[in-house]
């Protein structure tokens, strides 16, 4: 098989190179005949006839069957329970209007020993911009306590006040009269003391305006500005060519205060300016051999930047600043008191611990003197109240909705603490001078408050002060113990209630000879003051919402304690009137 494919293969061989020799002689030729050879011939072609193609374009493509997987449904039941909890109605009160409200408010009344009382308070109704009113008190008594001198006193006071809110500012203003009248009685009745030689009266005239803005956006700049004047003058001398030997002043106060808030922090700084001018008498004069002419100007500069931060949502707070003091009196001196607080809410308000240092200095006024001690003489030598620094914490808060609560301690040093003490020199001893001293104070408060609703309101405060005195045996005439309780209770809103009661004990006063009580110590005369309990109820008889009556009975254990030395109180009184609202 493989010989004959051998020979088959030779010859084909042979006849495949004759037909390749003729290509390529036929091949030259052509080509090269090509550039000069033009060849014409003629013959028969034949094309088929063309037609169409009847089927119509088709896919074809396979299709591979899926099998179907059947499953059988399974039938299953869950055994469910429903409970519906039962909601309560909610109880909407429909108002078809507000409570009337009476602009006028009138209180008469009298007492025992002929004392009157009249009260009209004005206000405005309700108003959302505009604030205005009235307020006008007159109590006098011409009553006298037993065995001492003419005691008898009124007292009368003017109140005017007005104020626009706005969207973006506040502003206040007010306008004040006090006028009070008084004797000197601590003295025997037996001396046959003239009324008017111991008379004596305050006129107090004075004003205040504010504007505060309020503006909400927390990039703002906001502001308060306060502009109070105060003329305080007691009474003429009998003599008149002597007009000039009483005590007048004159007070200006510029207060300011401007914050910013950023983010968590309010940066602040207050700026104050209170001037007040004393004057007794003429300046390098007398009028007795003792009683000479006193002129004192005092000013005070108050700068206190200081920073506020809140932390953990508003529970933690915590303040630090300082307070840059310039005292301008008889020579001008630079005090920096500190300024730190900080206090931490826990369990959502209930418990409250604070603590904190501050220190300032207070400015002593004729005007605040008297509003202690209304027997004191009229020329007497201010001195501001210093308070170096002063540590104090405690804890406040709430254990229900009805009962708040507060502890606290402190402890600080004080100078030039002003000291009510008997006076021999201008007077028989039936007024008070003024002695200034330095002190360590250290003190011990707690309160408890109960309210439900305006049903029933109690009160209770107590504290304990503890003096370290440097010049004296004691702090004259400040209690040791101080403990007051005050309730309130409506019954079917027709019958109020209201009670008082107040304990003081640790009263020690300076007396110049020996006594009943009287003991010596550090070589001065001391005094006890003894306890005292004051309590005093009040009943009012709501007739209806315009008319009513009261009873009000003051120092019901008809205790004569004193309220200063050889000043004692009056007994027991009784006062009734009647209300009336429009």
């Amino acid at each position: 098989m493989q010989t004959r494919l051998l020979k088959l293969t030779m010859k084909e061989v042979n006849s495949m190179k004759k037909i390749l020799t003729l290509l390529f002689f036929t091949g030259t030729f052509v080509s090269y005949g090509q550039t000069g050879v033009d060849l014409t011939a003629s013959g028969d072609r034949y094309i088929e006839p063309a037609y169409r193609v009847a089927l119509s374009p088709s896919i074809v493509d396979t299709t591979i069957e899926t099998v179907i997987v059947e499953y059988p449904l399974l039938s299953l039941k869950y055994e469910t329970k429903t409970e519906v909890d039962q909601i309560n109605p909610a109880s909407i009160k429909t108002v078809e209007k507000l409570p009337q409200l009476y602009n006028t408010y009138v209180k008469i009344g009298v007492g025992t020993e002929l004392m009157p009382i009249g009260e009209v308070f004005f206000d405005a109704t309700r108003s959302r911009k505009y604030i205005y009113g009235a307020h006008l008190k007159h109590l006098s008594s011409f009553g006298n306590v037993k065995d001492y001198a003419e005691s008898t006193f009124d007292r009368t006071r003017v109140n005017l006040y007005a104020g626009i809110n706005e969207r973006r500012y506040t502003l206040r203003g007010d306008v004040h009269y006090n006028n009070q009248g008084l004797h000197y009685y601590s003295a025997s009745d037996t001396l046959g003391l003239d009324r008017d030689s111991i008379a004596q009266r305050y006129s107090d005239f004075g004003f205040d305006a504010m504007y505060k803005s309020h503006k909400k956006d927390s990039a703002t700049l906001n502001y308060q500005i306060g502009l109070g004047y105060n003329n305080y003058i007691s009474k003429k001398p009998l003599n008149k060519q002597d007009v000039d030997w009483r005590a007048r002043e004159n007070y200006v106060g510029l207060t300011s205060t401007t914050w910013y808030k950023y983010k968590k922090e309010t940066y602040a700084v207050d700026l104050n300016v209170r001037f007040n001018g004393y004057r007794y008498g003429l300046p390098d004069s007398t009028l007795t051999g003792l009683d000479s002419g006193i002129v004192l100007n005092n000013t005070i500069i108050n700068l206190k930047p200081n920073i506020t931060t809140t932390l953990q949502d508003k529970r933690f707070k915590a303040k630090v600043g300082l307070d840059l003091t310039f005292d301008i009196h008889n020579k001008t001196k630079v005090y920096i008191y500190p300024l730190a607080e900080v206090k931490y809410s826990m369990f959502n308000d209930i418990f409250i611990p604070y603590a904190g240092v501050r220190g300032g200095l207070e400015q002593t006024t004729f005007k605040s003197l008297t509003r202690e001690n209304e027997f004191l003489l009229p020329n007497v030598y201010l001195q501001n109240e210093k308070k170096p620094i002063e540590f104090y914490g405690g804890i406040k808060g709430t254990l229900s909705k009805r009962i708040s609560f507060n502890a606290g301690i402190s402890f600080a040093n004080i100078r030039d603490k002003a000291l009510f003490v008997t006076d021999t020199t201008f007077s028989i001893g039936n007024k008070f001078n003024v002695i200034y001293d330095t002190m360590n104070v250290t003190s011990i408060d707690a309160s408890i408050s109960y309210q439900l609703q305006e049903k029933l309101k109690i009160d209770v405060n107590g504290r304990f002060n503890s003096y370290s005195v440097l010049n004296n045996s004691y702090a004259w005439n400040l209690p040791r113990m101080e403990f007051l309780v005050r309730g309130s209770y409506n019954l079917f809103d027709k019958f109020l209630f209201n009670l008082d009661l107040s304990l003081e004990e640790g009263r020690k006063a300076l007396v110049y000879e020996m006594g009943d009580d009287v003991t010596v110590e550090n070589g001065q005369f001391v005094k006890s003051l003894g306890f005292i309990t004051d309590l005093n109820l009040g009943i009012e008889y709501r007739y209806n919402k315009r008319i009513s009556a009261f009873i009000e009975c003051n120092n019901i254990v008809s205790q004569r304690y004193m309220r200063w030395y050889n000043t004692p109180v009056h007994a027991f009184q009784f006062l009734g009137g009647v209300t009336f609202r429009f």
